[in-house]
């Protein structure tokens, strides 16, 4: 299993545990969110990895983003999930599928008004290190 996919998969997992998210957002975290999805959600933004081998382990070096949608006036519940997600996953412990994570960092955090003039639109960026 390429290991951004191993990763993406267990940081669905942790945040579908996390009480205080489920509070915010309930079950909607989708790697695409269907038509009509009530806000406020979370979908997987882009991703992509780069060689991170030494000359004895394979390795990976992982960047990826989380994006918050919310439809609440002003930013607050944007930033209240982005935050959460934060705290949930900076230095997380994630056991994956097929390889050991080595490091876990929330690296860059926004929220901004989307083009639509509707919505928040936060975006949790995030950068992991794996063997294997």
């Amino acid at each position: 299993m390429i290991a951004a996919l191993d990763l993406q998969t267990a940081l669905i997992a942790r945040l579908r545990t996390d009480l205080d998210l489920a509070a915010l957002v309930g079950a909607r975290i989708h790697d695409v969110a269907p038509r009509g999805t009530a806000f406020p959600y979370l979908t997987l933004g882009d991703a992509g990895q780069a060689d991170w081998s030494s000359g004895t382990e394979a390795g990976g070096d992982i960047r990826l983003s989380l994006h918050v949608w919310s439809r609440a006036a002003g930013k607050r519940e944007a930033w209240t999930i982005a935050g959460v997600v934060m705290r949930i996953l900076h230095d997380a412990p994630l056991a994956l599928d097929t390889h050991q994570l080595v490091l876990l960092r929330v690296t860059y955090a926004e929220v901004r008004r989307d083009p639509d003039g509707l919505t928040q639109h936060g975006v949790v960026q995030l950068a992991a290190l794996v063997e294997g």
